[in-house]
């Protein structure tokens, strides 16, 4: 599935607990490295998970610090690495709806 069919779900799921479409790029942003003009790109060109996170700018490396259940499954645990980039990102969506606070989600 492309990223951006998956991307307006995001947002929906954000804005739904009162959060914005900002917030949930500054996830992405932070995650992923990319900026809003790539961003836009990836969803312009419908780009799927695989590119979007294989051509991502710079995966922080803050990453093993996402830890917990997301879709009945450990994130930290996941054996696949493109499957367990994409969790990643679910998890730090699902936390900001969950009403968890910025600096928590973004591990600083």
């Amino acid at each position: 599935m492309p990223f951006a069919g998956v991307y307006p779900y995001y947002i929906a799921k954000a804005e739904k607990k009162g959060h914005t479409k900002k917030e949930v790029d500054k996830i992405i942003y932070w995650l992923t490295g990319y900026d809003e003009k790539a961003l836009q790109n990836c969803i312009d060109t419908k780009t799927d998970f695989e590119t979007f996170f294989m051509e991502a700018p710079h995966i922080n490396p803050n990453v093993s610090k996402i830890t917990g259940v997301i879709c009945g499954y450990r994130v930290e645990n996941i054996g696949d690495p493109l499957m367990r980039q994409i969790r990643y990102l679910d998890k730090l969506i699902d936390e900001l709806a969950k009403g968890k606070a910025m600096e928590k989600i973004l591990r600083k």
